[in-house]
């Protein structure tokens, strides 16, 4: 494939692989990620990198010392700052033409209203919270947007075990587990999910995590956006 000069150099490298109209599309794309933790960090930063126009960030922390092993945001330097804030700017240092709207909020309820969803082409969910991940994934689904959730990254070692499937299709993981059984009471299916099949390395009431597979999670869910955004 020929890649034309015209275009951003930055951009050069993926238009190989998926063409200057996916390039494109990628551009004229918004993706909301809500949690920007572990997981969402990688999600927003691969999806920054990869063009796309338009981010919604949505996250209420503020960077911890115990987030720096394994978040994009999470360093000595940011410590004390709004995730949201941070990652804005990691964004826009990568990809200056990125729209980029942050909410740095819960997703509860009685917040869900002042984040404006409109136009967007993709949700990802990296939320933690069970309550919070159904909220969204009614909303997402009465709003036809479509939206990849991540199961429990947590008490992993093995990054080779994370799958994307159908929330249906999924074992081992206690999150996918009772959310099947709570999305079931509400009628709802078809959910597509990022979810570990490893076993739990450890069993406690402090969730370890580490660099390698909460990133590998969103990564991996920031490759199932863009490849369906393409299409």
């Amino acid at each position: 494939m020929r890649y034309n000069k015209r275009m951003n150099e930055r951009d050069s490298r993926t238009a190989l692989l998926i063409g200057e109209s996916g390039v494109e599309k990628l551009k004229k794309s918004r993706v909301a990620v809500f949690g920007l933790g572990g997981v969402g960090s990688y999600c927003a930063e691969a999806l920054a990198r990869a063009g796309v126009g338009a981010l919604v960030l949505v996250d209420k922390d503020t960077v911890e010392e115990s987030n720096i092993n394994r978040q994009l945001a999470a360093a000595y330097s940011t410590l004390g700052e709004r995730k949201t804030e941070v990652m804005k700017r990691r964004v826009l240092d990568v990809n200056p033409q990125c729209a980029v709207d942050v909410f740095p909020l819960f997703y509860l309820p009685e917040t869900q209203n002042e984040i404006d969803l409109s136009g967007c082409n993709y949700i990802a969910d990296c939320i933690d919270n069970v309550t919070a991940k159904l909220l969204l994934i009614e909303t997402a689904g009465k709003k036809n947007i479509p939206v990849v959730s991540a199961m429990g990254a947590g008490n992993k070692l093995d990054p080779e075990k994370i799958r994307i499937a159908d929330l249906n299709e999924t074992k081992v993981c206690p999150l996918a587990r009772v959310m099947r059984r709570e999305l079931r009471k509400r009628g709802i299916s078809g959910v597509t999910v990022a979810y570990s099949e490893e076993e739990p390395v450890v069993n406690a009431d402090m969730v370890g995590s580490v660099s390698f597979v909460p990133s590998v999670m969103g990564l991996m869910m920031a490759g199932k956006i863009i490849r369906e955004l393409v299409k």
